[in-house]
């Protein structure tokens, strides 16, 4: 079995000091397009949309220790902290949950222009933004598939609310992956923990980003158990579905674990190791955008690689496939970002097209892959 290499302290150290700004990729827009907030008004309210499944969605989130490894980006045992959304008997008396805990979403405030540059750096609550999975809502009866999803490098699991919402509305259990270090902020037991990047990672800092988070998804794998509603994930229906740098990782993770039956590749890179691309044995679907400035590089590294492709509306850009798709239409509305920074961050189209498109491929791509209902023996 093919593994990337751990990284070591010295790579990281060479490759990435500590800070607190990440993209995966060029800078989305210039510092000097960020729109002015209002300061004459109050924090703008942001929403997302519902899930469009038939049952409720739960929440609920742990830490785990994994003291068999070291952190690759400070000392100290390696920490992951997920968030797992299932389909709910009920809803009721259980309230929803903000996207970003208090702490979490006072450290992105002051990220959030650093991360992205134009977003705004004032003028949002994002400490109010509410998801539709409600707190340790009882689960809905039955064994389920499981599908773990990783964000892009510099974003937090937060980012992919949407689509995992819209997943387990349909039936299945998702696990939202931070991974600490690279993600903006992670709250943890002890604090905020905040990104070590700086800017775009260079070839080394990628690479250990992307071993990493494949390590992080084997502790999962391994310590399934210990994972909230463990006793209704099945182990023999698991994918691995991932944006950007969680994408990357999603697609070597399902090429390297046996565990892993499907995936899907979110306008990831796969440059890092081309053979084991090349061999890949297992059902993996790749959607892109016309937008990407990275498309160069991500068209010659999905060659020869054997998964279906699938190109969104023309208009849209590598953010679409994030909760900045719902996001960011609001903060223009608001008069918080410019025209600018919407295209480079999620394309100058109405997102809705996009995200359809999303939505309706991954439900319908892993109902044939990891059905919700078990295959009799």
């Amino acid at each position: 079995m093919t593994q990337l290499p751990a990284p070591s302290r010295r790579t990281v150290a060479k490759a990435a000091l500590l800070g607190a700004a990440a993209l995966l990729g060029p800078a989305v827009a210039p510092a000097a397009a960020v729109a002015p907030a209002r300061a004459q008004e109050g924090p703008t309210a942001l929403r997302l949309p519902a899930p469009t499944g038939p049952h409720p969605v739960g929440l609920r989130t742990r830490v785990l220790t994994d003291r068999s490894r070291q952190d690759p980006w400070e000392p100290g045992a390696r920490r992951v902290k997920v968030s797992v959304l299932y389909p709910a008997r009920t809803v009721r008396g259980c309230p929803r949950a903000p996207q970003l805990t208090p702490a979490e979403a006072e450290a992105f405030a002051e990220l959030a222009p650093r991360v992205h540059p134009g977003l705004p750096a004032g003028g949002v609550d994002w400490g109010a933004v509410l998801t539709h999975g409600h707190l340790d809502a009882p689960p809905l009866p039955g064994r389920r598939p499981v599908l773990f999803y990783g964000p892009g490098g510099g974003d937090s699991r937060t980012l992919g609310t949407v689509l995992a919402e819209e997943l387990a509305s349909h039936g299945r259990i998702v696990v939202l992956v931070d991974h600490p270090g690279d993600a903006s902020q992670v709250e943890l037991p002890g604090g905020v923990r905040l990104t070590v990047l700086t800017g775009p990672p260079g070839p080394e800092t990628f690479r250990a980003m992307v071993s990493t988070r494949v390590a992080d998804l084997r502790l999962l794998l391994d310590r399934l158990g210990d994972l909230p509603l463990a006793s209704a994930m099945d182990p023999r229906r698991i994918g691995v579905y991932g944006h950007s740098a969680g994408g990357t990782a999603a697609v070597h993770a399902l090429a390297t674990d046996d565990r892993i039956g499907a995936g899907v590749n979110l306008e990831g890179h796969l440059d890092l190791d081309p053979e084991l691309m090349a061999g890949l044995d297992k059902p993996l679907l790749m959607f892109r955008t016309d937008g990407f400035r990275e498309a160069a590089r991500l068209t010659r590294s999905w060659a020869g690689v054997p998964a279906r492709r699938c190109l969104l509306p023309a208009g849209s850009d590598h953010g679409v496939f994030t909760d900045y798709a719902h996001l960011v239409p609001q903060l223009q509305a608001a008069g918080l970002v410019t025209a600018d920074t919407r295209a480079a961050l999620i394309g100058p189209a109405d997102p809705a097209a996009a995200t359809a498109v999303v939505r309706h491929g991954l439900r319908s791509f892993f109902a044939r892959r990891l059905p919700a209902r078990a295959r009799r023996a």
